[in-house]
């Protein structure tokens, strides 16, 4: 069972668990782990599929939002197309920096050609486009192909 801290803050009472919630990539439910579990190789309570595969997970327009919202470990999303030369470039410099990162940030990509609406709502105007989502919301973008140690280097720092 997962031990709770007391966390008060101005006459206010907080539960903080230790425990974060993780977005199944086979089949989308929300699986509860504990933070000293998460380099064990958790598996979804329901498919009992691995929650972390060392491989970027695809995203589409049904699923995006639930694994923003609902992830309680960072997001990052690369936004990229197939007929994009950047993107391509980038693409196994990005599947590497997934196992390297993993569990502490989830790595994602959408195709912007298949999710034209998410690409429009956050703005995207080139790609490849990185963008870090916590708790929902975007706290870092970074344009542009990188390789693995800038990849590694950029997630680190805006993911934290």
């Amino acid at each position: 069972m997962p031990q709770k801290q007391i966390l008060r803050l101005n006459n206010q009472v907080k539960i903080m668990s230790d425990s974060k919630h993780i977005v199944c990539q086979s089949c989308a439910k929300v699986n509860r782990v504990a933070v000293a579990r998460l380099s064990d190789g958790p598996r979804c309570g329901s498919c009992k599929q691995p929650l972390f595969t060392g491989s970027p997970i695809s995203l589409d327009q049904s699923t995006f939002d639930r694994f923003i919202e609902r992830s309680d470990v960072p997001v990052v999303v690369d936004f990229w197309a197939s007929w994009c030369g950047p993107c391509k470039m980038m693409a196994p410099a990005y599947e590497q920096a997934a196992a390297s990162l993993e569990p502490g940030v989830v790595l994602a990509k959408l195709n912007t050609e298949e999710a034209p609406q998410v690409a429009s709502r956050f703005g995207i105007q080139s790609i490849p486009t990185l963008v870090v989502f916590k708790q929902g919301r975007e706290v870092a973008r970074q344009p542009g192909a990188m390789s693995l140690p800038q990849i590694e280097h950029w997630v680190r720092a805006n993911a934290a």
